[in-house]
């Protein structure tokens, strides 16, 4: 057998490719950004194209650094930024726009427009997700609108849409000559139009959406037996290696961090955050803000299902502070600026640049820094921004609990704001709860090398995935109960000065 398991993680920022082995222990990597293309206001876009030759790029580095060949990877899993939304030409392999990246809130009418018309109800038990802008079936609608010759195309199924895990799929697998056109549970639960009970593509929420069957990827299971396909011997990995995992980001995370037991729950710090609580096989509908989703699909056993609550922006408010306003140089520099003081000074800063979503889901609101006065400096914003990483957990850390009726008494975490231990320690101290860091941080890949090994038999079965999971780190809070209420009490009062800022007709 095969010595080793690759991962694809192509997120919202970067695309890199791992190596692990049998112990979970990362063997190589290589990692490159692409470019964030913001047009106008609320709008967010990805070069399609640009992400395929990264991913190219990656594979091929680590190939040749490592000294790998396609023969030494077992299979190879892929795990993706999950809403963003692609749609290209079968015939020429070109997409015909950018992608609409998850953040964008271009499609507030349609969300809006749904809602209205009384369509929220049937989208919210069949899916478990509301109307809202996050998700790819009105990014999708959006396109077969506004992008001249793409609804003909479709019609006809010329046209493919999918997310970026079936971009990059369809491209290792031949493109134009026989790609496979195929997703899984977890990427197509965030698309608004797959029925959660029978993990396929629903009439009446095509019909709600004018969203063409043809042009929509197979679903088959997260972990693959059968594999989705083989890598083509003349793309980046010169030769033939079985693709047979496929998770979205967050699931993928969920994986990673093996909680596969009902009850168990983890959060990734990257450009946003994301909590997830395994439900086992029953879909648990919130009443609380949340959302409804696939966990994940091992070959044929019955899908397992999370509620999670997703955040938009925690990671990029770290950058925002590094690009937009210039006050630290790299990410790593927030924790030594925040680290200068003591506390905020009383300022607040909710970074809802894409709105807010869980639990509030209002599109209208937009970001604020609140409570500034004269002793307000550079390092109080950083620390708020910290602080407000932490805030916007604790909400939805509230709302779970109030659904599932499980108390919290530890939080896994991974992902890249995980290195900043300042965070988080106010992570544990928002929260009231030890947080928990493992050792290997990237859980994200690591959760897709699993699916992908699980399949082919690299490894027999979850519990021995359980083995490999070691705690690097724990951070144990230190505010009082008052401290923390009081903090949590000013928050409150500065996402409500948030709301309604922004019209629909803006």
């Amino acid at each position: 057998m095969s010595e080793y398991i690759g991962a694809i993680d192509q997120g919202t920022t970067s695309t890199r490719f791992m190596v692990f082995d049998h112990d979970g222990n990362e063997v190589a990597r290589h990692q490159l950004e692409h470019e964030q293309i913001m047009p106008r206001a609320g709008w967010v876009e990805h070069n399609p194209a640009e992400i395929w030759e990264r991913t190219r790029t990656v594979i091929k580095t680590v190939l040749t650094s490592s000294k790998l060949s396609a023969a030494d990877l077992a299979a190879v899993g892929i795990t993706n930024q999950r809403e963003t939304t692609i749609v290209w030409d079968r015939r020429t392999g070109r997409p015909y726009c950018n992608a609409i990246v998850w953040q964008d809130t271009r499609t507030d009418r349609i969300a809006a427009d749904l809602e209205r018309a009384g369509h929220a109800d049937c989208i919210r038990h069949k899916t478990g997700l509301p109307p809202a802008t996050y998700f790819s079936g009105g990014k999708l609608k959006w396109i077969l609108d506004n992008i001249p010759g793409v609804r003909a195309d479709a019609e006809r199924g010329d046209a493919l849409f999918g997310t970026p895990d079936t971009w990059l799929l369809w491209n290792l697998t031949g493109g134009i000559n026989g790609g496979v056109h195929v997703t899984d549970p977890t990427n197509a639960s965030r698309t608004m139009l797959m029925d959660l009970e029978t993990l396929d593509w629903d009439d009446e929420l095509l019909a709600l959406f004018g969203v063409p069957r043809a042009m929509l990827p197979t679903i088959a299971p997260s972990s693959n037996p059968q594999a989705y396909g083989h890598t083509n011997p003349d793309g980046p990995f010169k030769g033939a290696v079985p693709l047979t995992g496929i998770l979205g980001d967050q699931q993928a995370a969920t994986v990673g961090q093996v909680c596969f037991r009902p009850g168990e729950a983890k959060n990734t710090y990257g450009t946003g955050n994301f909590l997830l609580l395994n439900t086992g096989s029953d879909i648990v509908r919130s009443q609380h803000g949340l959302l409804t989703t696939v966990a994940y699909q091992f070959g044929d056993d019955k899908p397992i299902y999370a509620l999670e609550g997703s955040i938009a922006v925690t990671g990029s408010a770290v950058q925002w502070l590094r690009d937009q306003l210039g006050i630290i140089a790299g990410a790593t520099q927030s924790e030594m600026l925040a680290g200068q003081v003591h506390d905020t000074g009383g300022v607040v800063f909710v970074p809802a640049f894409s709105g807010l979503f869980a639990p509030y889901w209002r599109s209208d609101a937009r970001g604020i820094i609140i409570g500034l006065s004269r002793y307000s400096t550079n390092a109080h914003i950083a620390r708020a921004t910290l602080e407000a990483i932490g805030y916007q957990t604790r909400d939805v850390v509230q709302a779970m609990e109030a659904d599932s009726g499980v108390k919290l008494d530890t939080l896994r975490v991974d992902g890249g704001i995980t290195a900043n231990e300042l965070c988080m320690q106010l992570q544990s101290d928002i929260l009231g709860v030890p947080v928990s860091r493992p050792v290997v941080r990237e859980t994200t890949a690591l959760g897709a090398a699993y699916a992908a090994g699980l399949a082919v038999g690299f490894w027999s079965d979850p519990d021995e995935l359980a083995t490999n999971w070691h705690e690097d780190k724990r951070w144990e809070p230190t505010w009082s109960e008052a401290q923390r209420e009081k903090g949590y009490g000013r928050w409150k009062k500065a996402v409500a000065r948030t709301l309604d800022w922004v019209e629909l007709d803006d």
